[in-house]
């Protein structure tokens, strides 16, 4: 499992339009996301700055670990391309922005709550 959240998000976003936010999160998610289906990654869900997704998951595979070590090393070097490229239109310090991710590994449970998708 990855979790992964925007350092330097609050105070960003803070000093932004609603559309600013909107706008970084579309280009940072959308690369995210392009990244995940490349390496058979399963997005669970977005909340806010924070982004969660898993490998091995719903279909296990062996080699779990080192697919979502390659999508956590994908995202960072993302995110600075992202941020970069954003910065004309964001303002500069759109650049500063960092990414903090935490991996984990072992066993999960998955069920739906309130809704249709499962939860892990």
């Amino acid at each position: 499992v990855l979790f992964a959240d925007i350092a330097g998000f609050t105070a960003w976003s803070s000093l932004r339009e609603p559309a600013q936010v909107f706008s970084l999160l579309e280009a940072l998610y959308g690369a995210f996301d392009q990244i995940a289906h490349a390496r058979g990654v399963f997005k669970v869900e977005t909340i806010g700055d924070s982004y969660v997704a898993v490998a091995g998951l719903p279909d296990p595979r062996p080699d779990h670990a080192i697919v979502m070590c390659k999508f956590a090393r994908d995202i960072r070097e993302r995110m600075v391309a992202v941020t970069k490229e954003l910065g004309t239109e964001l303002g500069p310090d759109t650049a500063e922005l960092g990414i903090r991710i935490g991996l984990n590994s072992g066993p999960v449970t998955a069920g739906v709550l309130r809704g249709d998708r499962s939860r892990f």
